[in-house]
C-alpha cells in the first residue's frame, strides 16, 4: 500500500542529476522505522503545468521530496523526508524554476537538518533544512499561525508523479483540492480513524482524480489569506495511493506546529 509521498525512482535520479543535484543515500532518503520514520512506499495527479514565477517559493529536494522556502536560508519540508537532526551537506535544493532542467535554476546545498522532536512516523511530520547560503530574489511562503485558513479550497504543487506509480515530472504541476473535515476523513469510508485530527488536514475529492502523489512529500499546501497573499496551511505527508476515491491526501497541519516551527527556525538563524 502506498503511504508516504517520497519518490525514490530512477527517473527522479536522472532528472535530479541532469539538474546538477546530488542524490542522497538510501538511508538518508528513506529512513527506516528504527530511525524513527516509516519506510516510504507513496506530481500532482490531475494537475496542470504551473507558469514560471507563479509559485516562487517552491523547492525541489534531491532525496525525492518537495519543500517551501520558509526564509532565504530555510526550507520547510516533511520529517519523513529526512533521517535525523544534525549537520547534513548531502541535500541539494533546486529553486526558482518550474523546469528542473532549466539553465536558470538556482541550487543550494544543505548544511543542517532539523527534524521535528519526537517524530516517530505518525504525526509531527515537519522538518527544516538549512541552506549553506541564502537565496535572494525569491519570495518566501509564510506559514499559518491560526486555524483561520485551515478549510476552504487549497492549492497543491509539485514535481512528483502525475499518476500512482508514475515517474518524476520535469515540470512543476499544480491543482486545487477542497478541505475534507476530520470527521469525514476519519470515517470508515475513508481512513477509519488513522488521521490525527489535531495535527493533520485532509484535502481532496470524494471521487478522487486530483491529489499529491509520490515525489510530492514535504511540499506545501497553500491558499490565499485575508490580504490575498499565499499562506502555507499544510505539508504533503501521506495517503493511500494517489487520487483514489475516498482516499484524500493527508497533510501536516502547519498551524498546529507553527510555534514549534518558528522557534526552530529562530534557533537555526532563519
Amino acid at each position: 500500500m502506498v503511504r508516504w509521498r517520497i519518490f525514490l525512482g530512477t527517473a527522479f535520479a536522472a532528472l535530479t542529476m541532469a539538474a546538477g543535484g546530488a542524490i542522497a543515500s538510501p538511508a538518508a532518503a528513506a529512513p527506516t522505522s528504527g530511525d524513527g520514520a516509516v519506510n516510504p512506499t507513496p506530481s500532482v495527479v490531475g494537475g496542470t503545468r504551473a507558469a514560471q514565477g507563479e509559485f516562487p517559493f517552491m523547492v525541489r529536494l534531491s532525496m525525492g521530496c518537495g519543500g517551501a522556502l520558509y526564509s532565504p536560508t530555510l526550507v520547510l519540508t516533511a520529517a519523513h523526508c529526512v533521517s535525523r537532526t544534525g549537520a547534513n551537506s548531502s541535500i541539494t535544493a533546486t529553486l526558482g524554476v518550474v523546469d528542473l532542467n532549466s539553465s536558470s535554476r538556482i541550487t543550494r546545498r544543505s548544511n543542517y537538518v532539523y527534524r521535528a522532536p519526537g517524530y516517530t512516523g505518525a504525526g509531527k511530520d515537519w522538518a527544516l533544512i538549512r541552506l549553506a547560503s541564502p537565496v535572494t530574489g525569491l519570495a518566501t511562503l509564510p506559514i499559518a499561525t491560526t486555524t483561520a485558513y485551515d478549510s476552504g479550497t487549497f492549492t497543491i504543487a509539485g514535481w512528483g508523479a502525475a499518476s500512482e506509480g508514475g515517474s518524476q515530472q520535469r515540470y512543476l504541476l499544480k491543482a486545487t483540492v477542497p478541505y475534507v473535515s476530520d470527521a469525514t476523513c476519519n470515517s470508515s469510508a475513508m481512513y477509519g480513524g488513522e488521521v490525527i485530527a489535531a495535527e493533520e488536514i485532509c484535502a481532496g475529492y470524494t471521487s478522487g482524480g486530483v491529489d499529491t502523489c509520490q515525489g510530492d512529500s514535504g511540499g506545501p499546501m497553500f491558499r490565499r489569506d485575508a490580504n490575498n497573499a499565499w499562506i502555507q496551511v499544510g505539508i504533503v505527508s501521506w495517503g493511500d495511493g494517489c487520487a483514489r476515491p475516498n482516499k484524500p491526501g493527508v497533510y501536516t497541519q502547519v498551524s498546529y506546529f507553527s510555534s514549534a516551527i518558528r522557534s526552530a527556525a529562530t534557533s537555526l538563524g532563519g
